[in-house]
């Protein structure tokens, strides 16, 4: 009989690795619900060692974590910065809309 993962084990696992940590967060932004980008942190952080190494890397309070991470939290800039930095990951800034960049030829017109 072939062996399976359960599914909270295989995300652990994913999780730990950056790049999908950072792919599975951009999936948690685009759903626009603040909750499920905070338990998409409480999810890479438990991957990555739980609340009590997140504390000791991020310089942070177990309990601020707890409390910052809830579903009915409201992390700072720099707290949410400092959980993503301890993650491997960064903020950045994209465009919410794609940008159509025209070509403009230059038109040359004889001098009279």
């Amino acid at each position: 009989m072939k062996a399976t993962t359960k599914h909270d084990d295989f995300m652990r696992d994913r999780l730990a690795d950056p790049q999908f940590a950072a792919s599975y967060l951009q999936s948690a932004l685009e759903d626009g619900d603040p909750g499920v980008l905070l338990l998409s942190l409480r999810r890479i952080a438990a991957a990555r060692g739980g609340m009590a190494k997140l504390a000791q890397v991020t310089g942070l309070s177990r309990e601020a974590l707890y409390r910052t991470l809830s579903a009915s939290g409201n992390p700072r800039l720099a707290t949410l910065a400092a959980i993503l930095d301890a993650a491997g990951l960064r903020l950045a800034i994209v465009p919410a809309k794609p940008v159509r960049v025209r070509s403009r030829r230059a038109t040359l017109t004889p001098h009279a």
